[in-house]
Protein backbone atom coordinates (compact mmCIF):
# COMPACT_ATOMS: atom_id res chain seq x y z
CA UNK A 1 0.00 0.00 0.00
CA UNK A 2 1.24 3.52 -0.87
CA UNK A 3 2.26 5.67 2.09
CA UNK A 4 -0.11 8.32 0.73
CA UNK A 5 -3.09 6.04 0.11
CA UNK A 6 -6.21 6.70 2.14
CA UNK A 7 -6.76 4.53 5.20
CA UNK A 8 -10.50 3.95 5.57
CA UNK A 9 -12.24 3.79 8.91
CA UNK A 10 -13.94 0.58 7.79
CA UNK A 11 -13.51 -1.64 4.73
CA UNK A 12 -16.79 -3.18 3.61
CA UNK A 13 -15.67 -3.83 0.05
CA UNK A 14 -12.82 -6.33 0.45
CA UNK A 15 -14.66 -9.01 2.48
CA UNK A 16 -17.58 -8.96 0.04
CA UNK A 17 -15.25 -9.29 -2.91
CA UNK A 18 -13.51 -12.22 -1.23
CA UNK A 19 -16.84 -13.94 -0.57
CA UNK A 20 -18.51 -12.90 -3.83
CA UNK A 21 -19.11 -16.41 -5.16
CA UNK A 22 -20.57 -17.69 -1.89
CA UNK A 23 -22.77 -14.62 -1.47
CA UNK A 24 -23.94 -14.71 -5.08
CA UNK A 25 -24.90 -18.38 -4.68
CA UNK A 26 -27.23 -17.38 -1.83
CA UNK A 27 -28.94 -14.80 -4.02
CA UNK A 28 -29.33 -17.32 -6.83
CA UNK A 29 -30.89 -19.83 -4.44
CA UNK A 30 -33.37 -17.25 -3.14
CA UNK A 31 -34.52 -16.16 -6.59
CA UNK A 32 -34.58 -19.77 -7.76
CA UNK A 33 -36.92 -20.87 -4.99
CA UNK A 34 -38.81 -17.58 -4.38
CA UNK A 35 -38.19 -18.21 -0.70
CA UNK A 36 -38.05 -14.55 0.19
CA UNK A 37 -39.58 -14.53 3.70
CA UNK A 38 -39.01 -17.14 6.40
CA UNK A 39 -38.24 -20.72 5.55
CA UNK A 40 -35.10 -22.88 5.79
CA UNK A 41 -32.54 -20.10 5.28
CA UNK A 42 -33.85 -18.15 8.27
CA UNK A 43 -34.18 -21.26 10.41
CA UNK A 44 -30.67 -22.43 9.52
CA UNK A 45 -29.14 -19.11 10.42
CA UNK A 46 -31.08 -18.94 13.68
CA UNK A 47 -29.79 -22.38 14.67
CA UNK A 48 -26.22 -21.49 13.69
CA UNK A 49 -26.19 -18.17 15.50
CA UNK A 50 -27.79 -19.63 18.63
CA UNK A 51 -25.02 -22.23 18.75
CA UNK A 52 -22.39 -19.55 18.15
CA UNK A 53 -23.71 -17.54 21.11
CA UNK A 54 -24.11 -20.61 23.37
CA UNK A 55 -27.85 -19.89 23.57
CA UNK A 56 -30.77 -22.27 23.15
CA UNK A 57 -32.79 -20.08 20.83
CA UNK A 58 -32.27 -17.36 18.24
CA UNK A 59 -35.03 -15.30 16.68
CA UNK A 60 -34.13 -13.42 13.51
CA UNK A 61 -35.64 -9.93 13.26
CA UNK A 62 -35.45 -6.91 11.00
CA UNK A 63 -32.94 -4.82 13.01
CA UNK A 64 -31.07 -4.47 16.26
CA UNK A 65 -33.68 -1.94 17.38
CA UNK A 66 -36.42 -4.52 16.93
CA UNK A 67 -34.26 -7.01 18.79
CA UNK A 68 -34.09 -4.85 21.93
CA UNK A 69 -37.77 -3.87 21.68
CA UNK A 70 -39.13 -7.39 21.20
CA UNK A 71 -36.86 -8.81 23.91
CA UNK A 72 -38.10 -6.27 26.46
CA UNK A 73 -41.73 -6.83 25.54
CA UNK A 74 -41.45 -10.61 25.64
CA UNK A 75 -39.64 -10.43 28.99
CA UNK A 76 -42.56 -8.55 30.51
CA UNK A 77 -41.81 -4.83 30.24
CA UNK A 78 -45.10 -2.94 30.13
CA UNK A 79 -46.46 0.49 29.30
CA UNK A 80 -45.32 3.04 31.87
CA UNK A 81 -42.38 0.99 33.20
CA UNK A 82 -38.88 2.39 33.64
CA UNK A 83 -35.94 0.64 32.01
CA UNK A 84 -32.44 1.57 33.19
CA UNK A 85 -29.62 1.87 30.68
CA UNK A 86 -26.61 4.12 29.97
CA UNK A 87 -26.42 7.52 28.24
CA UNK A 88 -23.32 6.41 26.29
CA UNK A 89 -24.75 4.34 23.47
CA UNK A 90 -26.48 4.76 20.13
CA UNK A 91 -30.03 6.09 20.42
CA UNK A 92 -31.49 2.81 19.11
CA UNK A 93 -31.09 1.43 22.66
CA UNK A 94 -33.44 4.01 24.13
CA UNK A 95 -35.71 4.13 21.08
CA UNK A 96 -36.37 0.43 21.60
CA UNK A 97 -37.17 1.04 25.27
CA UNK A 98 -39.62 3.79 24.36
CA UNK A 99 -41.17 1.69 21.58
CA UNK A 100 -41.76 -1.08 24.13
CA UNK A 101 -43.89 1.45 26.04
CA UNK A 102 -41.35 2.17 28.78
CA UNK A 103 -39.32 5.23 29.77
CA UNK A 104 -35.52 5.07 29.63
CA UNK A 105 -33.61 6.24 32.67
CA UNK A 106 -29.86 6.39 32.98
CA UNK A 107 -26.91 5.47 35.17
CA UNK A 108 -23.36 6.57 34.40
CA UNK A 109 -20.61 4.47 32.87
CA UNK A 110 -17.29 3.16 34.10
CA UNK A 111 -14.49 5.45 32.92
CA UNK A 112 -12.23 2.56 31.89
CA UNK A 113 -14.63 0.21 30.10
CA UNK A 114 -17.25 2.81 29.00
CA UNK A 115 -19.95 0.29 29.93
CA UNK A 116 -22.54 0.49 32.72
CA UNK A 117 -20.91 1.09 36.10
CA UNK A 118 -22.39 -1.49 38.53
CA UNK A 119 -21.63 0.80 41.47
CA UNK A 120 -23.64 3.62 39.86
CA UNK A 121 -26.43 1.13 39.15
CA UNK A 122 -26.45 0.10 42.81
CA UNK A 123 -26.56 3.74 43.91
CA UNK A 124 -29.49 4.37 41.56
CA UNK A 125 -31.45 1.38 42.85
CA UNK A 126 -30.80 2.20 46.51
CA UNK A 127 -30.94 6.01 46.40
CA UNK A 128 -33.41 6.84 43.64
CA UNK A 129 -35.81 3.95 44.11
CA UNK A 130 -37.88 2.28 46.82
CA UNK A 131 -39.66 -1.04 47.19
CA UNK A 132 -43.43 -0.67 47.41
CA UNK A 133 -44.63 -2.59 50.46
CA UNK A 134 -47.96 -3.57 48.98
CA UNK A 135 -46.72 -4.93 45.65
CA UNK A 136 -43.09 -5.66 46.43
CA UNK A 137 -42.14 -3.86 43.20
CA UNK A 138 -39.32 -1.39 42.80
CA UNK A 139 -40.42 2.19 42.09
CA UNK A 140 -38.53 5.30 41.05
CA UNK A 141 -39.03 7.90 43.80
CA UNK A 142 -39.22 10.92 41.52
CA UNK A 143 -41.21 9.45 38.65
CA UNK A 144 -43.45 7.22 40.81
CA UNK A 145 -43.24 4.50 38.19
CA UNK A 146 -42.11 0.86 38.43
CA UNK A 147 -38.52 0.04 37.50
CA UNK A 148 -38.69 -3.32 35.80
CA UNK A 149 -35.62 -3.85 33.60
CA UNK A 150 -31.95 -3.09 32.96
CA UNK A 151 -30.31 -2.88 29.52
CA UNK A 152 -26.51 -3.01 29.87
CA UNK A 153 -24.74 -2.18 26.61
CA UNK A 154 -21.73 -4.24 25.55
CA UNK A 155 -20.14 -1.17 24.06
CA UNK A 156 -17.47 -1.24 21.32
CA UNK A 157 -17.39 -5.05 21.42
CA UNK A 158 -16.66 -5.56 25.12
CA UNK A 159 -19.08 -7.01 27.67
CA UNK A 160 -20.30 -5.03 30.63
CA UNK A 161 -19.50 -6.41 34.11
CA UNK A 162 -22.41 -8.83 34.10
CA UNK A 163 -21.90 -10.67 37.41
CA UNK A 164 -22.40 -7.47 39.36
CA UNK A 165 -25.32 -6.30 37.20
CA UNK A 166 -27.09 -9.66 37.33
CA UNK A 167 -26.65 -9.84 41.11
CA UNK A 168 -28.37 -6.46 41.51
CA UNK A 169 -31.09 -7.48 39.08
CA UNK A 170 -31.78 -10.65 41.04
CA UNK A 171 -31.91 -8.69 44.31
CA UNK A 172 -34.63 -6.40 42.94
CA UNK A 173 -36.34 -8.91 40.61
CA UNK A 174 -35.47 -6.98 37.46
CA UNK A 175 -35.39 -8.13 33.85
CA UNK A 176 -32.01 -7.91 32.10
CA UNK A 177 -31.67 -7.62 28.32
CA UNK A 178 -28.14 -7.37 26.95
CA UNK A 179 -27.66 -4.87 24.16
CA UNK A 180 -25.04 -6.92 22.34
CA UNK A 181 -25.45 -5.11 19.02
CA UNK A 182 -21.70 -4.40 18.92
CA UNK A 183 -20.51 -7.57 20.63
CA UNK A 184 -20.92 -10.62 18.38
CA UNK A 185 -18.81 -13.32 20.01
CA UNK A 186 -17.51 -11.20 22.90
CA UNK A 187 -16.87 -13.17 26.09
CA UNK A 188 -17.15 -12.47 29.80
CA UNK A 189 -15.57 -14.53 32.59
CA UNK A 190 -18.17 -15.08 35.27
CA UNK A 191 -16.59 -15.66 38.67
CA UNK A 192 -19.97 -16.80 39.91
CA UNK A 193 -20.11 -19.58 37.32
CA UNK A 194 -16.31 -19.95 37.00
CA UNK A 195 -16.42 -20.01 33.21
CA UNK A 196 -16.38 -17.83 30.11
CA UNK A 197 -19.80 -16.80 28.83
CA UNK A 198 -20.80 -15.39 25.45
CA UNK A 199 -22.50 -12.05 24.97
CA UNK A 200 -26.22 -12.62 24.63
CA UNK A 201 -26.28 -15.79 26.74
CA UNK A 202 -26.13 -14.35 30.26
CA UNK A 203 -29.54 -12.77 30.84
CA UNK A 204 -33.19 -12.98 29.85
CA UNK A 205 -32.18 -12.19 26.26
CA UNK A 206 -29.48 -10.66 24.10
CA UNK A 207 -30.09 -8.27 21.22
CA UNK A 208 -27.85 -8.19 18.14
CA UNK A 209 -27.65 -5.91 15.12
CA UNK A 210 -26.36 -7.08 11.75
CA UNK A 211 -26.13 -3.60 10.27
CA UNK A 212 -23.49 -3.81 7.49
CA UNK A 213 -20.70 -2.21 9.55
CA UNK A 214 -21.03 -4.63 12.46
CA UNK A 215 -18.53 -7.45 13.07
CA UNK A 216 -21.13 -9.76 11.56
CA UNK A 217 -22.94 -7.56 9.08
CA UNK A 218 -25.73 -8.23 6.63
CA UNK A 219 -25.97 -6.61 3.21
CA UNK A 220 -28.77 -4.43 4.52
CA UNK A 221 -30.78 -4.27 7.74
CA UNK A 222 -31.05 -7.29 10.03
CA UNK A 223 -30.97 -8.31 13.68
CA UNK A 224 -31.50 -11.20 16.07
CA UNK A 225 -32.42 -12.04 19.64
CA UNK A 226 -30.84 -14.86 21.65
CA UNK A 227 -32.44 -16.39 24.72
CA UNK A 228 -32.48 -19.56 26.79
CA UNK A 229 -36.17 -19.13 27.62
CA UNK A 230 -38.52 -21.16 25.43
CA UNK A 231 -41.62 -19.11 26.26
CA UNK A 232 -39.83 -15.86 25.47
CA UNK A 233 -38.62 -17.30 22.17
CA UNK A 234 -42.18 -18.28 21.23
CA UNK A 235 -43.47 -14.82 22.18
CA UNK A 236 -40.77 -13.02 20.17
CA UNK A 237 -41.50 -15.12 17.10
CA UNK A 238 -45.10 -13.93 17.27
CA UNK A 239 -44.12 -10.32 17.91
CA UNK A 240 -41.97 -10.19 14.77
CA UNK A 241 -44.74 -11.63 12.60
CA UNK A 242 -47.92 -9.67 13.33
CA UNK A 243 -48.65 -11.70 16.45
CA UNK A 244 -49.28 -14.88 14.49
CA UNK A 245 -49.06 -18.25 16.19
CA UNK A 246 -49.72 -19.66 12.72
CA UNK A 247 -50.80 -18.02 9.49
CA UNK A 248 -53.85 -15.78 10.02
CA UNK A 249 -54.22 -16.82 13.68
CA UNK A 250 -53.17 -13.77 15.69
CA UNK A 251 -52.77 -14.43 19.41
CA UNK A 252 -51.48 -10.92 20.06
CA UNK A 253 -51.01 -7.69 18.16
CA UNK A 254 -47.48 -7.76 16.81
CA UNK A 255 -45.23 -6.05 14.29
CA UNK A 256 -43.68 -6.56 10.89
CA UNK A 257 -40.17 -7.24 12.14
CA UNK A 258 -39.03 -10.33 10.28
CA UNK A 259 -35.54 -11.22 9.09
CA UNK A 260 -35.77 -11.90 5.36
CA UNK A 261 -34.36 -15.04 3.80
CA UNK A 262 -31.74 -13.35 1.64
CA UNK A 263 -30.12 -11.59 4.59
CA UNK A 264 -30.27 -14.79 6.67
CA UNK A 265 -28.51 -16.73 3.92
CA UNK A 266 -25.83 -14.07 3.52
CA UNK A 267 -25.30 -14.01 7.29
CA UNK A 268 -24.86 -17.80 7.35
CA UNK A 269 -22.03 -17.45 4.83
CA UNK A 270 -20.37 -14.69 6.81
CA UNK A 271 -20.82 -16.46 10.15
CA UNK A 272 -18.43 -19.16 8.95
CA UNK A 273 -15.73 -16.48 8.70
CA UNK A 274 -16.55 -14.55 11.88
CA UNK A 275 -14.09 -16.37 14.16
CA UNK A 276 -11.24 -15.56 11.76
CA UNK A 277 -12.32 -11.93 11.45
CA UNK A 278 -12.53 -11.67 15.23
CA UNK A 279 -8.99 -13.00 15.65
CA UNK A 280 -7.78 -10.45 13.09
CA UNK A 281 -9.54 -7.62 14.94
CA UNK A 282 -8.04 -8.77 18.23
CA UNK A 283 -4.58 -8.96 16.67
CA UNK A 284 -5.01 -5.44 15.30
CA UNK A 285 -6.03 -4.24 18.78
CA UNK A 286 -2.90 -5.82 20.29
CA UNK A 287 -0.80 -4.05 17.67
CA UNK A 288 -2.48 -0.70 18.37
CA UNK A 289 -1.90 -1.25 22.10
CA UNK A 290 1.79 -1.90 21.44
CA UNK A 291 2.24 1.09 19.17
CA UNK A 292 0.39 3.46 21.51
CA UNK A 293 2.05 2.28 24.72
CA UNK A 294 4.67 5.04 24.69
CA UNK A 295 2.54 7.76 23.14
CA UNK A 296 1.87 10.49 25.68
CA UNK A 297 -1.58 12.00 25.94
CA UNK A 298 -3.42 9.00 24.52
CA UNK A 299 -5.61 6.65 26.55
CA UNK A 300 -5.96 3.30 24.80
CA UNK A 301 -8.92 0.94 25.37
CA UNK A 302 -8.94 -0.96 28.66
CA UNK A 303 -9.68 -4.67 28.62
CA UNK A 304 -10.26 -6.13 32.11
CA UNK A 305 -9.12 -9.66 32.91
CA UNK A 306 -12.73 -10.80 32.77
CA UNK A 307 -13.14 -9.64 29.18
CA UNK A 308 -12.37 -11.02 25.74
CA UNK A 309 -13.38 -8.11 23.55
CA UNK A 310 -14.08 -8.42 19.83
CA UNK A 311 -13.15 -4.80 19.01
CA UNK A 312 -16.07 -3.65 16.95
CA UNK A 313 -14.38 -0.28 17.49
CA UNK A 314 -10.95 0.76 18.73
CA UNK A 315 -11.58 3.93 20.71
CA UNK A 316 -8.87 6.14 22.20
CA UNK A 317 -9.14 9.29 24.31
CA UNK A 318 -7.22 12.52 23.77
CA UNK A 319 -7.49 16.07 25.09
CA UNK A 320 -7.87 17.75 21.68
CA UNK A 321 -10.13 15.38 19.82
CA UNK A 322 -11.15 17.85 17.10
CA UNK A 323 -7.55 18.82 16.44
CA UNK A 324 -6.44 15.22 16.18
CA UNK A 325 -9.28 14.31 13.85
CA UNK A 326 -8.45 17.23 11.60
CA UNK A 327 -4.78 16.22 11.52
CA UNK A 328 -5.65 12.60 10.69
CA UNK A 329 -8.09 13.68 7.98
CA UNK A 330 -5.40 15.82 6.37
CA UNK A 331 -3.17 12.73 6.39
CA UNK A 332 -5.93 10.75 4.59
CA UNK A 333 -6.86 8.70 7.65
CA UNK A 334 -10.56 8.30 8.43
CA UNK A 335 -11.86 8.31 12.01
CA UNK A 336 -15.19 8.31 13.83
CA UNK A 337 -16.79 9.46 17.09
CA UNK A 338 -18.96 6.99 19.01
CA UNK A 339 -20.71 9.03 20.43
CA UNK A 340 -20.31 12.82 20.50
CA UNK A 341 -23.50 13.80 22.39
CA UNK A 342 -24.68 11.73 25.37
CA UNK A 343 -28.28 10.59 25.07
CA UNK A 344 -29.47 12.53 28.11
CA UNK A 345 -28.38 15.75 26.37
CA UNK A 346 -29.94 14.93 23.00
CA UNK A 347 -32.77 17.18 21.83
CA UNK A 348 -34.99 14.10 21.52
CA UNK A 349 -34.92 13.73 25.32
CA UNK A 350 -34.97 17.36 26.43
CA UNK A 351 -38.46 16.79 27.85
CA UNK A 352 -37.03 14.34 30.40
CA UNK A 353 -35.33 17.17 32.29
CA UNK A 354 -31.75 15.94 32.26
CA UNK A 355 -28.97 18.53 32.35
CA UNK A 356 -25.21 18.91 32.05
CA UNK A 357 -23.52 17.38 35.06
CA UNK A 358 -26.05 14.57 35.58
CA UNK A 359 -23.68 11.90 34.22
CA UNK A 360 -20.18 13.37 34.48
CA UNK A 361 -18.18 10.37 33.27
CA UNK A 362 -20.21 10.06 30.08
CA UNK A 363 -20.04 13.81 29.50
CA UNK A 364 -16.28 13.84 30.03
CA UNK A 365 -15.41 11.00 27.69
CA UNK A 366 -17.83 12.21 25.00
CA UNK A 367 -15.49 15.17 24.46
CA UNK A 368 -12.34 13.04 24.27
CA UNK A 369 -13.12 9.82 22.38
CA UNK A 370 -12.09 9.14 18.81
CA UNK A 371 -12.42 5.83 16.97
CA UNK A 372 -9.40 4.78 14.91
CA UNK A 373 -9.61 2.60 11.78
CA UNK A 374 -10.54 -0.96 12.77
CA UNK A 375 -11.47 -3.86 10.51
CA UNK A 376 -10.17 -7.41 9.96
CA UNK A 377 -8.13 -6.54 6.87
CA UNK A 378 -6.31 -3.65 8.59
CA UNK A 379 -2.56 -4.06 8.04
CA UNK A 380 0.23 -3.41 10.58
CA UNK A 381 1.79 -0.90 8.18
CA UNK A 382 -1.47 1.03 8.11
CA UNK A 383 -1.65 0.98 11.89
CA UNK A 384 1.92 2.20 12.16
CA UNK A 385 1.05 5.12 9.89
CA UNK A 386 -2.05 5.92 11.98
CA UNK A 387 -0.08 5.96 15.23
CA UNK A 388 2.84 7.89 13.68
CA UNK A 389 0.35 10.55 12.60
CA UNK A 390 -1.10 10.66 16.14
CA UNK A 391 2.44 11.11 17.49
CA UNK A 392 3.12 13.91 15.01
CA UNK A 393 0.03 15.75 16.19
CA UNK A 394 1.01 15.34 19.83
CA UNK A 395 4.49 16.69 19.11
CA UNK A 396 3.08 19.77 17.39
CA UNK A 397 0.47 20.28 20.11
CA UNK A 398 3.01 20.07 22.93
CA UNK A 399 5.02 23.01 21.63
CA UNK A 400 2.06 25.32 21.09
Amino acid sequence: MSSNEKIPFLDLITPHQELEQELTAVFQKVIGTAGFVGGPMVENFENEFAAYCDAKYCIGVASGTDAVRFALTAAGVKLGDIVVTVPHTFIATTEAISQAGARPDFVDIDEKTYAMDPQKLQEYLERDCYVDRASGKLYNRKLRAPVTAIVPVHIYGQCADMDAILELAARYNLIVVEDACQAHGAEYFSKKQNRWLKAGSMSHAGAFSFYPGKNLGACGEAGAITTNNEEMARHMKMLRDHGQAKKYYHNIEGYNGRLDSLQAGLLSVKLRHLAKWTRERQAAAVEYDRLLADVDGVTAPHQPQWSRAVYHLYVIRVADREGLQKHLTEAKIDTGIHYPIPLHLQKAYEGFGYKNGDFPVTEKIALEIVSLPMFPQLQPAQQARVVKTVQEFNSVSSVR
